[in-house]
Protein backbone atom coordinates (compact mmCIF):
# COMPACT_ATOMS: atom_id res chain seq x y z
CA UNK A 1 0.00 0.00 0.00
CA UNK A 2 1.30 3.44 -0.96
CA UNK A 3 0.91 6.00 1.81
CA UNK A 4 0.79 9.72 2.58
CA UNK A 5 1.86 10.52 6.15
CA UNK A 6 0.35 13.82 7.31
CA UNK A 7 1.99 15.66 10.22
CA UNK A 8 -1.32 17.23 11.20
CA UNK A 9 -0.16 19.59 13.95
CA UNK A 10 2.68 20.98 11.87
CA UNK A 11 0.68 21.60 8.71
CA UNK A 12 -2.23 23.07 10.68
CA UNK A 13 -0.16 25.51 12.75
CA UNK A 14 1.97 26.46 9.75
CA UNK A 15 -1.13 27.19 7.65
CA UNK A 16 -2.79 29.06 10.52
CA UNK A 17 0.24 31.31 11.05
CA UNK A 18 0.44 32.00 7.32
CA UNK A 19 -3.23 32.97 7.33
CA UNK A 20 -2.96 35.19 10.41
CA UNK A 21 0.21 36.93 9.25
CA UNK A 22 1.10 39.81 11.56
CA UNK A 23 -2.37 39.95 13.16
CA UNK A 24 -1.42 37.91 16.24
CA UNK A 25 -4.26 39.31 18.39
CA UNK A 26 -6.89 37.86 16.08
CA UNK A 27 -9.66 35.76 17.63
CA UNK A 28 -9.53 32.19 16.30
CA UNK A 29 -12.91 30.81 15.32
CA UNK A 30 -13.39 27.04 15.57
CA UNK A 31 -15.49 26.92 12.41
CA UNK A 32 -12.80 28.74 10.45
CA UNK A 33 -10.10 26.40 11.75
CA UNK A 34 -12.22 23.32 10.99
CA UNK A 35 -12.86 24.47 7.44
CA UNK A 36 -9.16 25.24 6.94
CA UNK A 37 -8.02 21.81 8.20
CA UNK A 38 -10.61 19.85 6.24
CA UNK A 39 -9.96 21.81 3.08
CA UNK A 40 -6.23 21.07 3.45
CA UNK A 41 -6.96 17.35 3.74
CA UNK A 42 -9.21 17.56 0.68
CA UNK A 43 -6.49 19.29 -1.33
CA UNK A 44 -3.84 16.76 -0.23
CA UNK A 45 -6.07 13.88 -1.25
CA UNK A 46 -6.82 15.29 -4.68
CA UNK A 47 -3.21 16.35 -5.34
CA UNK A 48 -1.33 13.28 -4.10
CA UNK A 49 -3.62 10.24 -3.84
CA UNK A 50 -3.02 8.96 -7.37
CA UNK A 51 0.76 8.87 -6.90
CA UNK A 52 1.06 8.10 -3.18
CA UNK A 53 -2.16 6.38 -2.14
CA UNK A 54 -4.07 6.63 1.12
CA UNK A 55 -3.54 9.26 3.80
CA UNK A 56 -2.56 8.35 7.34
CA UNK A 57 -3.11 11.27 9.74
CA UNK A 58 -0.39 11.44 12.41
CA UNK A 59 -1.09 13.53 15.51
CA UNK A 60 0.89 14.67 18.54
CA UNK A 61 0.28 13.59 22.10
CA UNK A 62 0.74 16.32 24.70
CA UNK A 63 2.73 13.89 26.90
CA UNK A 64 5.86 13.46 24.82
CA UNK A 65 8.42 10.99 26.13
CA UNK A 66 11.08 13.56 25.17
CA UNK A 67 9.90 15.90 27.93
CA UNK A 68 10.38 13.15 30.50
CA UNK A 69 13.85 12.43 29.14
CA UNK A 70 14.78 16.13 28.85
CA UNK A 71 12.66 18.51 30.98
CA UNK A 72 13.77 21.56 28.95
CA UNK A 73 12.34 20.12 25.74
CA UNK A 74 10.25 22.84 24.03
CA UNK A 75 10.22 24.82 27.29
CA UNK A 76 11.06 28.11 25.57
CA UNK A 77 8.30 27.49 23.02
CA UNK A 78 5.77 27.03 25.81
CA UNK A 79 6.95 30.26 27.45
CA UNK A 80 6.73 32.13 24.14
CA UNK A 81 3.15 30.93 23.61
CA UNK A 82 2.19 31.98 27.14
CA UNK A 83 3.34 35.52 26.28
CA UNK A 84 1.71 35.52 22.85
CA UNK A 85 -1.30 37.66 21.97
CA UNK A 86 -2.75 34.57 20.31
CA UNK A 87 -4.76 32.36 22.68
CA UNK A 88 -2.89 29.11 22.10
CA UNK A 89 -4.89 27.17 24.71
CA UNK A 90 -8.03 27.86 22.69
CA UNK A 91 -6.27 26.97 19.41
CA UNK A 92 -5.11 23.61 20.79
CA UNK A 93 -8.54 22.89 22.28
CA UNK A 94 -10.12 23.51 18.87
CA UNK A 95 -7.46 21.35 17.19
CA UNK A 96 -8.18 18.50 19.61
CA UNK A 97 -11.89 18.65 18.81
CA UNK A 98 -11.19 18.66 15.08
CA UNK A 99 -8.83 15.67 15.39
CA UNK A 100 -11.58 13.73 17.15
CA UNK A 101 -14.04 14.66 14.40
CA UNK A 102 -11.60 13.54 11.69
CA UNK A 103 -11.23 10.21 13.48
CA UNK A 104 -14.99 9.77 13.80
CA UNK A 105 -16.28 11.02 10.46
CA UNK A 106 -13.58 11.01 7.78
CA UNK A 107 -12.36 7.89 5.97
CA UNK A 108 -8.68 8.27 6.89
CA UNK A 109 -6.71 6.28 9.42
CA UNK A 110 -5.68 8.56 12.30
CA UNK A 111 -2.87 7.54 14.65
CA UNK A 112 -2.20 9.25 17.96
CA UNK A 113 -0.57 7.47 20.90
CA UNK A 114 0.12 8.68 24.40
CA UNK A 115 3.76 9.69 24.74
CA UNK A 116 4.33 10.05 21.00
CA UNK A 117 4.71 13.03 18.71
CA UNK A 118 3.90 12.86 15.02
CA UNK A 119 7.69 12.72 14.46
CA UNK A 120 7.78 9.37 16.31
CA UNK A 121 4.83 8.01 14.33
CA UNK A 122 6.20 9.03 10.95
CA UNK A 123 9.80 8.06 11.74
CA UNK A 124 8.84 4.65 13.09
CA UNK A 125 6.51 3.85 10.18
CA UNK A 126 9.17 4.76 7.62
CA UNK A 127 11.95 2.83 9.38
CA UNK A 128 9.55 -0.12 9.68
CA UNK A 129 8.79 -0.01 5.96
CA UNK A 130 12.54 0.28 5.34
CA UNK A 131 13.17 -2.84 7.42
CA UNK A 132 10.74 -4.69 5.14
CA UNK A 133 12.75 -3.45 2.15
CA UNK A 134 9.58 -1.79 0.93
CA UNK A 135 9.86 0.26 -2.24
CA UNK A 136 6.35 1.66 -2.21
CA UNK A 137 6.23 5.45 -2.55
CA UNK A 138 5.81 7.28 0.76
CA UNK A 139 5.08 11.01 1.00
CA UNK A 140 5.60 13.02 4.19
CA UNK A 141 3.37 16.11 4.29
CA UNK A 142 5.22 18.46 6.62
CA UNK A 143 7.60 21.39 6.51
CA UNK A 144 9.56 20.00 9.48
CA UNK A 145 13.27 19.64 8.73
CA UNK A 146 13.52 16.80 11.27
CA UNK A 147 12.18 14.45 8.59
CA UNK A 148 15.11 15.07 6.23
CA UNK A 149 16.94 12.25 8.04
CA UNK A 150 14.32 9.87 6.58
CA UNK A 151 15.31 10.77 3.03
CA UNK A 152 17.92 8.01 3.27
CA UNK A 153 15.17 5.82 1.84
CA UNK A 154 14.92 6.41 -1.89
CA UNK A 155 11.14 5.85 -1.89
CA UNK A 156 10.50 8.67 0.63
CA UNK A 157 9.55 12.18 -0.49
CA UNK A 158 8.60 15.25 1.54
CA UNK A 159 6.37 18.18 0.67
CA UNK A 160 5.90 21.47 2.53
CA UNK A 161 2.27 22.34 1.79
CA UNK A 162 2.47 25.86 3.26
CA UNK A 163 5.39 26.92 1.07
CA UNK A 164 4.16 24.64 -1.73
CA UNK A 165 7.54 23.09 -2.41
CA UNK A 166 9.28 19.76 -2.14
CA UNK A 167 11.99 19.30 0.49
CA UNK A 168 15.07 17.34 -0.48
CA UNK A 169 18.66 16.82 0.66
CA UNK A 170 21.60 15.26 -1.14
CA UNK A 171 23.14 13.76 2.01
CA UNK A 172 20.56 13.04 4.75
CA UNK A 173 23.07 11.10 6.89
CA UNK A 174 25.37 14.13 7.00
CA UNK A 175 22.36 16.35 7.68
CA UNK A 176 21.40 14.20 10.70
CA UNK A 177 24.96 14.20 12.08
CA UNK A 178 25.17 17.99 11.81
CA UNK A 179 21.64 18.41 13.18
CA UNK A 180 22.63 16.48 16.31
CA UNK A 181 25.69 18.69 16.73
CA UNK A 182 23.80 21.95 16.13
CA UNK A 183 20.74 21.02 18.19
CA UNK A 184 17.31 22.43 17.46
CA UNK A 185 16.43 25.89 18.71
CA UNK A 186 12.72 25.52 17.92
CA UNK A 187 12.52 22.38 20.10
CA UNK A 188 14.72 23.74 22.89
CA UNK A 189 17.58 21.31 22.16
CA UNK A 190 20.94 23.08 22.69
CA UNK A 191 23.93 22.44 20.50
CA UNK A 192 26.27 19.73 21.62
CA UNK A 193 28.72 22.20 23.22
CA UNK A 194 26.12 23.93 25.42
CA UNK A 195 24.35 23.32 28.73
CA UNK A 196 20.90 21.77 29.04
CA UNK A 197 19.26 24.90 30.44
CA UNK A 198 20.87 27.55 28.23
CA UNK A 199 17.61 28.52 26.50
CA UNK A 200 15.48 28.76 29.62
CA UNK A 201 18.13 30.91 31.36
CA UNK A 202 18.84 32.95 28.21
CA UNK A 203 22.49 31.91 28.28
CA UNK A 204 24.27 32.27 24.97
CA UNK A 205 25.25 28.96 23.42
CA UNK A 206 28.85 28.04 22.72
CA UNK A 207 29.57 28.48 19.02
CA UNK A 208 29.39 25.65 16.53
CA UNK A 209 32.11 26.72 14.11
CA UNK A 210 32.76 25.30 10.67
CA UNK A 211 36.05 23.97 12.03
CA UNK A 212 34.30 22.05 14.83
CA UNK A 213 31.74 20.64 12.40
CA UNK A 214 34.45 19.48 10.03
CA UNK A 215 36.40 17.89 12.88
CA UNK A 216 33.30 15.88 13.76
CA UNK A 217 32.75 14.80 10.17
CA UNK A 218 36.41 13.83 9.75
CA UNK A 219 36.50 11.58 12.84
CA UNK A 220 32.98 10.80 13.98
CA UNK A 221 33.87 8.12 16.53
CA UNK A 222 36.38 10.29 18.39
CA UNK A 223 34.08 13.30 18.22
CA UNK A 224 31.25 11.33 19.82
CA UNK A 225 33.58 10.02 22.55
CA UNK A 226 34.83 13.55 23.27
CA UNK A 227 31.27 14.91 23.53
CA UNK A 228 29.58 11.73 24.71
CA UNK A 229 27.17 13.08 27.33
CA UNK A 230 25.62 15.77 25.13
CA UNK A 231 25.82 13.58 22.04
CA UNK A 232 23.54 11.08 23.80
CA UNK A 233 21.26 13.92 24.89
CA UNK A 234 20.88 15.33 21.38
CA UNK A 235 20.83 12.10 19.40
CA UNK A 236 18.15 10.68 21.70
CA UNK A 237 15.98 13.74 21.09
CA UNK A 238 16.67 14.21 17.35
CA UNK A 239 17.43 10.85 15.72
CA UNK A 240 14.05 9.25 15.00
CA UNK A 241 15.55 5.77 15.29
CA UNK A 242 15.74 6.46 19.04
CA UNK A 243 12.01 6.49 19.76
CA UNK A 244 11.63 4.10 22.75
CA UNK A 245 11.13 0.48 21.70
CA UNK A 246 7.85 0.03 23.58
CA UNK A 247 6.37 3.02 21.74
CA UNK A 248 7.67 1.76 18.40
CA UNK A 249 5.86 -1.55 18.96
CA UNK A 250 2.58 0.28 19.70
CA UNK A 251 2.99 2.51 16.64
CA UNK A 252 3.57 -0.45 14.31
CA UNK A 253 0.58 -2.28 15.82
CA UNK A 254 -1.68 0.73 15.12
CA UNK A 255 -0.23 1.21 11.65
CA UNK A 256 -0.84 -2.42 10.67
CA UNK A 257 -4.46 -2.46 11.85
CA UNK A 258 -7.00 -2.51 9.00
CA UNK A 259 -8.80 0.78 8.46
CA UNK A 260 -12.53 0.00 8.82
CA UNK A 261 -13.69 3.56 8.21
CA UNK A 262 -15.66 4.69 5.19
CA UNK A 263 -17.39 7.80 3.91
CA UNK A 264 -20.89 7.00 5.19
CA UNK A 265 -20.87 9.56 8.04
CA UNK A 266 -19.36 12.44 6.13
CA UNK A 267 -22.46 14.10 4.69
CA UNK A 268 -24.27 14.17 8.04
CA UNK A 269 -21.15 15.61 9.67
CA UNK A 270 -20.72 18.30 7.00
CA UNK A 271 -24.36 19.33 7.33
CA UNK A 272 -24.18 19.37 11.14
CA UNK A 273 -21.09 21.60 11.11
CA UNK A 274 -22.52 23.81 8.33
CA UNK A 275 -19.62 23.06 5.99
CA UNK A 276 -21.63 24.18 2.97
CA UNK A 277 -18.62 25.17 0.88
CA UNK A 278 -17.09 21.72 1.31
CA UNK A 279 -20.27 19.70 0.65
CA UNK A 280 -19.89 20.52 -3.04
CA UNK A 281 -16.46 18.84 -3.00
CA UNK A 282 -17.29 15.92 -0.71
CA UNK A 283 -16.19 13.48 -3.42
CA UNK A 284 -12.64 14.86 -3.15
CA UNK A 285 -12.29 13.35 0.31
Amino acid sequence: MKIILVDLNQVTISALMAQIGNHKNIQIDENMLRHMVLNMLRSYNTKFKHQYGEMVICVDSRNSWRRKFFPYYKAARRKSRENSELDWNTVFAFMQSIKEEIDLYLPYKLIGLDGCEADDLIGTIIHYEGSLDSKKPILILSGDKDFIQLHTYSNVSQYDSTRKRSISNDDPDKFLFEHIIKGDLSDGVPNIFSADNCFTLNIRQNNVTAKKLQAGLDNKEQFIIDNYRNWIRNSTLIDLKNTPEDLKAKIILEYEKPNPKNRSKMMEYFIDKKLRLLIEYIGDF
